[in-house]
């Protein structure tokens, strides 16, 4: 057992698989790992933040990777215990026996559970990893990007672990198919890119999501968008006004989304589609549906807008769509026309005028024998609210824009702004100054809204009511 696990020495190495040692770069060169505080920490023992992540390198550097996978995890401890106990000798690092049992259980779960990145994927406080190849690897934490010490012994590694996540989720990834999205068990969606796509190596990016799904009430603590704003918002959910969430790439949009998702009945029946599960609703009856990408031989593909016809036959009250990217606008524009109002979609735009041109454009790739005019009619009629969301320098998101669509006005689909963020300026610190306000106009959807009890009060829509 021994042989097989330890790394064969270098003259073993050169005879045998050809694996080149990766030496390790130099510590001062390195900035503090981003890791999770690890359950040795509840026990009191030594603080080991600064060195899990060096330890884990070590670990890796000893470790035959070939036979890892064969190994139970009780095996596994039983080969770690020595080598912890000799770094952590060479480190003065006293352990004592309890210590020493929940170190070792930790390195065993990021060892035989995604590796080097376990303890970043178990910080809450992160919410992107992206690994540049297997020697870089950022995290972005509360919107501002930062390096890590973090590092896979070589590419094969990470490739390793590319392929634990994909074969998961029945997708594989290869030089035939270099790029794959996928989700980790807990929903955070991955996306890879290998060679020969990937020049300079392997490229993962990771959005996680939290555990507990950030509630309206807490985005409006965070300044994501005012409290009249959420009023009106909730109340538009509960309504069955159909809306879409634009913005850009990482902007906040599926947070929103899930966040809104509250506000939908729970008597409701809900059909979600997206190309990687991620959304986290929290109604009863939710039937999840996914895309899946073809088969070895080209077969098998099911598209998102294959889910959007399906779904129209599984007698939902609502459908959600995870974004919309293609030909499926048009199913979902026909979904919301056709008796299913109140579902709702993301799409990435940089402004509420820019979602309608992208959606117009995307009913046209439908390839349905449609005018421009009678394209623009099918989105007036379907789409409510468009809300635009953008990250600001400083890294936090903003609903910059809450805007109602009022219907055409000859070819032109006619748009209010219901509420707009007016930007400042910038404090001493780099943060962005501004401040939510109403524009006067109350929207049409009001009326509507009315009639099954639900009432708000009209000074949110007041410029001079303070938001």
């Amino acid at each position: 057992m021994v042989g097989r696990f330890f790394r064969k020495s270098e003259t073993d190495r050169q005879a045998g698989d050809g694996e080149a040692a990766v030496p390790l770069p130099p510590e001062h060169v390195a900035p503090q790992p981003a890791a999770a505080r690890p359950s040795i920490d509840d026990l009191g023992g030594p603080d080991l933040i600064g060195e899990r992540v060096n330890l884990h390198r070590f670990l890796l550097d000893k470790i035959n990777l070939a036979v890892l996978d064969t190994l139970e995890q009780s095996q596994l401890l039983e080969e770690l215990r020595p080598l912890v106990r000799d770094y952590m000798k060479s480190r003065n690092i006293p352990l004592n026996a309890k210590e020493m049992d929940a170190l070792l259980s930790d390195l065993a779960d990021e060892i035989l559970g995604l590796g080097p990145i376990e303890p970043l994927l178990k910080d809450d406080t992160i919410s992107d990893i992206l690994i540049v190849g297997p020697r870089t690897v950022y995290i972005e934490r509360r919107g501002k990007l930062e390096p890590t010490n973090v590092r896979f012994k070589d590419e094969r590694h990470l490739l390793r672990i590319i392929n634990k996540i994909v074969e998961a989720v029945g997708r594989r990834v290869d030089e035939s198919s270099p790029l794959v999205d996928a989700r980790l068990a807990d929903g955070s969606r991955v996306n890879a890119a290998i060679r020969p796509i990937a020049v300079d190596g392997p490229q993962v990016s990771i959005r996680k999501f939290s555990k507990k799904p950030f509630s309206l009430d807490s985005l409006v603590k965070h300044g994501a968008l005012s409290a009249g704003m959420a009023q009106v918002l909730a109340a538009a959910v509960e309504g069955k006004v159909s809306m879409v969430i634009s913005g850009g790439t990482g902007s906040g949009k599926t947070t929103m989304l899930n966040a809104l998702s509250s506000f939908i009945p729970h008597e409701e029946r809900l059909v979600t589609i997206e190309d990687a599960a991620e959304l986290q609703l929290q109604q009863p009856h939710v039937v999840r549906l996914e895309t899946r990408p073809p088969s070895l031989d080209g077969k098998g593909e099911v598209i998102q807008r294959d889910l959007v016809k399906n779904a129209l036959r599984m007698r939902p009250d609502r459908i959600i769509v995870g974004e919309v990217r293609g030909g499926e606008a048009f199913d979902m524009l026909q979904a919301m026309n056709t008796g299913h109002e109140g579902s709702m979609t993301t799409i990435h735009a940089n402004t509420t005028r820019d979602a309608l041109a992208r959606m117009e454009q995307m009913v046209g790739m439908a390839g349905m024998p449609m005018s421009q005019l009678s394209i623009r009619a099918q989105i007036a009629s379907a789409i409510n609210l468009i809300m635009q969301l953008n990250r600001m320098r400083d890294g936090t998101r903003r609903v910059t824009t809450i805007s109602e669509i009022t219907g055409m006005e000859g070819d032109v689909i006619q748009l209010q702004d219901i509420f707009k963020y007016h930007r400042l300026g910038v404090d001493e610190a780099g943060n962005v100054i501004g401040e939510f306000r109403a524009t006067g106009i109350r929207p049409r959807f009001l009326t509507e809204i009315s009639t099954i009890g639900l009432q708000l009060d009209m000074r949110i829509f007041d410029p001079a009511h303070k938001q």
